[in-house]
């Protein structure tokens, strides 16, 4: 097997470029999910993250599949994710079909979905937690070992990004910077129904196509989602070089 000690690596190092002043909690949360997929036997993640309440939004995914899966979480107040994040203990669910009794109807939708396991992780800095990680994984099977001990290390890395001003301001700076995030992250939510009606996309790929034009012009992705929406950038802009165009 190959290793991958160099794609970790590059995981954490991605992860620690986020950790700079003024940094984007979406971007952090999105290079989580997406990095442990990367590495890890998952075929999609989800994080959710407390507001300053307490309630628990979805911030950040890796395909719109799991993005409604998480809502439909909250919606119902039942499932891993949730059960993960009341505990702050790891919940495994190696197959997703014995766990029908417990969550019917999040099994049910998420073997719809093609998941046959999940593993949900709180993302806890000793006894606080702020949210917590979801794992899909298309077949049965644990997640343990190494791969267990990867995912909570990504998981701790991006708990620790989202609490460090807390630690310089207390909880008035963190409650602010998380209602920042999640309003942002409406925003972006929007920008991808602008994208998406406007050049016929699905919404995993309006997302790319935001996040994409973001990078290549060094512009903060809520930045680029707000002037979608308002008009300040004309969408087509990000839509030129589509097949058909």
């Amino acid at each position: 097997m190959e290793s991958r000690e160099g794609p970790l690596v590059d995981a954490f190092v991605r992860l620690a470029d986020t950790l700079v002043a003024d940094y984007d909690v979406v971007e952090l949360c999105q290079e989580l999910v997406e990095g442990c997929v990367r590495l890890l036997d998952a075929a999609q993640a989800g994080l959710l993250l407390a507001d300053h309440r307490g309630t628990l939004q979805v911030l950040a995914s890796t395909s719109e599949q799991t993005h409604l899966l998480e809502l439909f979480q909250l919606e119902s107040d039942h499932g891993p994710c949730l059960q993960a994040y009341d505990t702050g203990t790891p919940v495994l669910v190696d197959d997703l079909s014995a766990a029908a009794g417990k969550w019917p109807e999040f099994v049910r939708r998420g073997e719809e979905n093609g998941y046959r396991s999940v593993y949900a992780l709180p993302l806890r800095l000793r006894t606080e937690t702020i949210g917590a990680l979801n794992l899909f994984g298309a077949t049965r099977g644990a997640l343990v070992g190494d791969d267990l001990r990867v995912a909570q290390a990504l998981a701790d890395v991006a708990c620790i990004g989202v609490l460090q001003h807390r630690i310089l301001n207390r909880a008035e700076t963190l409650n602010s910077q998380l209602r920042s995030a999640l309003n942002s992250r409406i925003i972006i939510e929007q920008a991808k129904g602008v994208l998406a009606e406007r050049g016929h996309l699905d919404m995993d790929q309006a997302f790319k196509r935001l996040r994409d034009h973001a990078r290549s012009n060094n512009i903060r992705l809520v930045d680029l989602s707000n002037a979608v929406v308002t008009g300040a950038v004309d969408s087509e802009s990000l839509l030129d070089g589509m097949p058909g165009r």
